[in-house]
C-alpha cells in the first residue's frame, strides 16, 4: 500500500541520517579538528585567495587536512594548493628532518613552517633539467641532440664502445643505455649505484661513464641518478658555472627564491649531487610549478622557453607504463625528467606532469585545471599515497 511504502521510505531516510551522523561523530573522534586560514600574503610574488574564490569547496579539503593531521597518510610535512594564479591552501605539520644514517632516515622532530627549506630528494632532478633548458635557451648548449662528449673534455678517454652515441636528450629522458641499478637494489646496499657512486675514488663522472652500455641509447628507460650527474658536469663545462651558481643566477633569483641549499656534495672536490641534493621551501616549490604551469613565465618574465616546458609535459616515446616504487600513482610516463600521467577522475580527461622525490616530495601540475599542488613528507619506508589525496579530496572539491 501507499502507506506501507511511505513507512519504508521514511525508515530508509532515518537509517541514512543515522549512518551519516555516526560517520561525522566517528570522524570527529578519530581525526583532529581543523580551522582553515587563508595563506599569508607575502612579498614573494605569490598572490593569495580563499578556496571558495577559486571554485574549491571547503569540506573535501578540510577532510583531507584532518586525515593528514591524524596520520592517515603517514608523515606528511606540508600541502599547498595554487589555483587560478592564487595560493589558496598552505598547511604544515609536525615531522622529522631527513637524516640518512638514522633509523627510518628520521632526524630531528620539528614543526614545519613556510620558512623552513625541505630536502626535496629527486624533485632535484627536475630542477637540474630546467637549468639545462635555460642553458640551451641562452646558447650555452647548442642542442639536446649533441653527444655528451661534446661537453666532457676531461673524459674523452672514456669515449669508446659506442658511448659517443649517448646524447643530452638521452640523459634527460633516462634512456642513456648505461648499466645502472637503482630501483632494483636496496638503498642500504653499496650494490645500488646511487650509493656506490659515493665510494668511487675517481669521482662521480668517472663512475657513470665507466658503466657498460647495455641498451641502444634512446630505446629503453632505466631510472638513473647517474644520467643526471653527467648533466651537472655538462652544464658546468658549457657555462663555466657550477650548478649552484647557474641555478641561482638564471632560475632562483628570477623567481625570487632566496632560501635554497645545494647541500649534498661528493667528496672529490665538492661536486654537487644533482639528482637529489637540493633543499627549498614548499612555497618555492609552488613557484617552480606555477612557472611551468604558465609555460615558462613567472610574473610576466620568461624563465625558460615554452618549447622546453612542452618537452617536460610530453612523455618520451619509449617511456610509458612505468610504475614508481613506493608510490600510488599507477602507470606513468617520463619526459625531460618530469613524470607524466593522463587520467579521468571525473569522466574528464586530465593531463598531469609532475616532479617526484623520495618520501613524498611532489610538484603536481594540472594545466586543464590551472592548478599546482605541492607536498613534502618523510614516508621513506612506507607507501606514499598523495595521488589518493589528489583524487579523493582535492579534485572532489572542484565545483
Amino acid at each position: 500500500t501507499v502507506t506501507a511504502k511511505c513507512k519504508i521510505v521514511n525508515k530508509m531516510k532515518t537509517t541514512k541520517a543515522i549512518i551519516l551522523l555516526l560517520t561525522i561523530i566517528n570522524l570527529s573522534c578519530v581525526y583532529p579538528d581543523y580551522s582553515y586560514q587563508i595563506p599569508e600574503q607575502r612579498e614573494d610574488g605569490l598572490d593569495v585567495a580563499t578556496l571558495a574564490e577559486v571554485g574549491l569547496e571547503n569540506q573535501p579539503i578540510f577532510d583531507a587536512i584532518r586525515r593528514i593531521k591524524g596520520g592517515k597518510y603517514g608523515e606528511t610535512h606540508s600541502i599547498l594548493i595554487f589555483k587560478n594564479n592564487k595560493l589558496v591552501l598552505e598547511e604544515y605539520f609536525k615531522g622529522h628532518t631527513y637524516k640518512w644514517d638514522a633509523p627510518g632516515h628520521y632526524g630531528e622532530n620539528v614543526t614545519w613552517d613556510k620558512d623552513m627549506p625541505h630536502c626535496i630528494h629527486s624533485d632535484t632532478k627536475s630542477i637540474t633539467s630546467l637549468c639545462i633548458g635555460i642553458a640551451i635557451d641562452k646558447g650555452f648548449i647548442k642542442s639536446v641532440q649533441q653527444s655528451i662528449f661534446d661537453y666532457l673534455p676531461d673524459y674523452q678517454h672514456l669515449n669508446k664502445n659506442n658511448k659517443e652515441y649517448v646524447t643530452i636528450e638521452h640523459l634527460l629522458t633516462m634512456t642513456s643505455g648505461f648499466h645502472w641499478e637503482e630501483w632494483g637494489v636496496s638503498l642500504a646496499s653499496i650494490e645500488n649505484d646511487q650509493i656506490g657512486i659515493w665510494f668511487w675514488e675517481d669521482g662521480p663522472i668517472n663512475y657513470v661513464l665507466n658503466r657498460e652500455l647495455v641498451a641502444v641509447p634512446g630505446t629503453r628507460f632505466n631510472y638513473s641518478g647517474g644520467d643526471i650527474q653527467i648533466l651537472v658536469e655538462i652544464l658546468k663545462n658549457a657555462t663555466g658555472m657550477t650548478l649552484d651558481e647557474f641555478s641561482k643566477k638564471y632560475l632562483f633569483e628570477p623567481l625570487g627564491i632566496t632560501l635554497f641549499d645545494w647541500w649534498l656534495r661528493f667528496p672529490n672536490g665538492g661536486d654537487i649531487q644533482g639528482a637529489g641534493g637540493l633543499k627549498i621551501t614548499p612555497r618555492d616549490m609552488v613557484k617552480i610549478g606555477a612557472m611551468m604551469l604558465n609555460k615558462g613565465v613567472w610574473n610576466g618574465n620568461r624563465i625558460v622557453s615554452e618549447r622546453w616546458v612542452e618537452k617536460c609535459m610530453t612523455s618520451y616515446p619509449v617511456n610509458s607504463g612505468i610504475k614508481i616504487p613506493g608510490e600510488d600513482l599507477g602507470k606513468v610516463g617520463y619526459s625531460y625528467t618530469w613524470w607524466t600521467k593522463d587520467f579521468s577522475p571525473r569522466n574528464d580527461n586530465l593531463n598531469m606532469f609532475f616532479a617526484v622525490g623520495w618520501g613524498g616530495q611532489k610538484i603536481f601540475i594540472l594545466p586543464e585545471l590551472d592548478m599546482v599542488i605541492t607536498f613534502t613528507g618523510a614516508n621513506y619506508n612506507s607507501k606514499v599515497k598523495q595521488n589518493s589525496i589528489l583524487e579523493k579530496y582535492i579534485l572532489t572539491a572542484l565545483k
